[in-house]
């Protein structure tokens, strides 16, 4: 969701951790009063468990199922997971929570009051260089990114926590009035909670996404159960236990690992009101049928690029591009998926450049490292199909990296870009194979002439997901065709553009599908986590010498 888009105060809060010693550090995360691991420390020989929370209680589970290391393969965490006999207490929770919420504006309003000083003191402490730089490592050990990469999702995540404190909780609900058509009548509007609903997300954000989801539900009202991909579950577990250090109440979220037949199966039984479901779009569409369309969807996205015809600032272009289809190796719902140029970039020295940039990434740093849901053999596969049509052609990258320990589980190529000419992408049975996304350090790169605009358009037409975009250009009527003749949700535009680095501070999320959710603004917390509720007073007073009238 983010990027390394960052400015220079955000560059010296990451390295602020200097100003503590290794040493000082260390006893810094081992004094931390809501951790229960240690990031540095997990290891095959030092595994991290992982529980589950229902009903205010850590619980263990009959089964384990154990975690590889994505960098040696060695089995380095131990999760709790429910199986389908155990499911009976995650079930009884949801169903103990009424329609109308833990509160609401007319209920326990005073709830609204304490999140905000619980997300007051959540932000406080995540600002603090020895916690952010807890969760940055954690984070690297499950989902292996940078550090700058991994910092910047804590970043992110203290700075939403810091927009919603104090009394920014209750301004959520604010409500409206209208006045009616006599005396003593008056419609008010009113955001109401679902009540008992359900937040499933990946693993490629381990901490943004389901914390920010998941803070939005409580601010509205609701009782969460939240599900994260085992693989990274670890983060949330530990978030969970610092909210509660800072004053959540235990029983207000429930905390579920378990497979995915599993989890499904707590749906159909418990029937949450409102389910967010961050992911694939097969599971997505899946569970809209389950759940009878009760679903907010943040699914995949085949994310698109224009380079326009005004060629400026090169080097800058080129690295945003391999920023937007590189960082965290590609695994980000907003990453580059293809990248139309303009026959002017074409001419310049810009896809040199990009070559340039995507070779400076090496595991060492974590600037590329293992695809956690996509094989090697699957991405190579895949590459090979492309160069089988007519015209195509390898950029760079396509093959493994070498000498690794990365389990075959899990993917390990080089950034890779493969041409494809445009006019063969449009052809029936070229255009599901290009625009299928690879959740991997892998885009396909084509270009345009000016008068072939109108094919770039039917291009974005038939795609199925409309997450991010950019369109790259000063040129405002060529800006203006794109924007006006395109759906996607968080579009950027601008010599700046990208597809990646969203940040708190604006709606992040899909557009046109009415199951689209958003994330990190008010107005996305409000659309996923709310209903509307109109409430009519109607207090009279009568009409003198009322009689009763013929029947209408």
């Amino acid at each position: 969701m983010y990027g390394s888009f960052v400015s220079r105060n955000l560059r010296n809060r990451a390295s602020s951790i200097s100003w503590f010693s290794r040493s000082n550090l260390s006893r810094c995360v081992h004094s931390l009063p809501f951790a229960t691991v240690k990031a540095e420390e997990v290891s095959a020989s030092q595994p991290a468990e992982v529980l589950n929370l229902v009903q205010g209680k850590w619980t263990s589970s009959s089964t384990w199922n154990t975690i590889p290391d994505p960098l040696n393969g060695e089995s380095f965490i131990k999760v709790a997971e429910v199986n389908q006999k155990e499911i009976k207490p995650f079930v009884d929770s949801l169903a103990q929570c009424p329609k109308h919420g833990l509160h609401n504006p007319f209920k326990a309003p005073q709830r609204y009051l304490m999140l905000g000083d619980v997300t007051t003191k959540a932000a406080q402490k995540l600002a603090l260089p020895e916690v952010s730089d807890f969760f940055a490592k954690l984070i690297q050990r499950v989902s292996p990114k940078s550090y700058q990469q991994a910092f910047m999702e804590v970043f992110v995540t203290q700075k939403f926590l810091e927009n919603f404190c104090g009394d920014q909780v209750r301004f959520l609900a604010r409500s409206f009035g209208v006045p009616g058509n006599h005396l003593g009548q008056q419609s008010h509007g009113f955001r109401w909670p679902y009540g008992p609903v359900a937040i499933i997300t990946p693993f490629n954000f381990p901490l943004e996404i389901p914390l920010l989801q998941l803070m939005g539900a409580l601010y509205m009202g609701n009782k969460p159960l939240l599900k994260v991909d085992s693989k990274v579950a670890i983060v949330m577990e530990q978030m969970l236990r610092l909210l509660h250090d800072c004053g959540l109440p235990t029983e207000d979220v429930d905390f579920i690992n378990s497979d995915g037949v599993t989890m499904n199966r707590v749906l159909m039984e418990g029937k949450p009101r409102m389910t967010l479901f961050t992911g694939s779009s097969r599971v997505a569409e899946k569970l809209a049928v389950d759940l009878g369309g009760r679903i907010r969807v943040e699914d995949a996205g085949f994310d698109w690029k224009i380079l326009g015809p005004d060629v400026q600032e090169e080097d800058y272009v080129a690295w945003v591009c391999d920023q937007d289809a590189y960082a965290c190796s590609g695994q980000k719902c907003s990453a580059q998926s293809i990248l139309f140029i303009h026959e002017n970039w074409g001419k310049s020295s810009f896809l040199e450049k990009l070559s340039g940039l995507a070779a400076r990434r090496k595991l060492e740093d974590l600037t590329i490292g293992p695809v956690l849901t996509v094989t090697t053999e699957a991405m190579l596969d895949h590459l090979n199909k492309l160069l089988k049509i007519n015209g195509s052609k390898l950029l760079f990258g396509g093959e493994p990296l070498q000498n690794h320990s990365i389990p075959a589980v899990y993917g390990a190529i080089k950034p890779t870009a493969v041409f494809v000419p445009l006019e063969e992408i449009l052809k029936d049975e070229n255009y599901d194979l290009v625009t299928k996304e690879i959740f991997g350090p892998f885009q396909v790169v084509t270009e345009y002439k000016q008068n072939e605009v109108p094919l770039i358009l039917k291009a974005l037409e038939r795609m199925h997901a409309h997450l991010t975009a950019a369109v790259v250009s000063n040129d405002h009527l060529f800006v203006q065709k794109i924007i006006g003749n395109s759906v996607n949700g968080t579009t950027y535009v601008g010599l700046r553009a990208r597809t990646t680095g969203a940040p708190q501070n604006h709606w992040f999320g899909p557009a046109g599908d009415p199951r689209g959710a958003g994330i990190g603004t008010p107005e996305a917390i409000r659309l996923v986590w709310s209903c509307h509720r109109e409430v009519i007073y109607d207090n009279g007073p009568v009409p003198q010498n009322w009689r009763t009238p013929q029947p209408t």
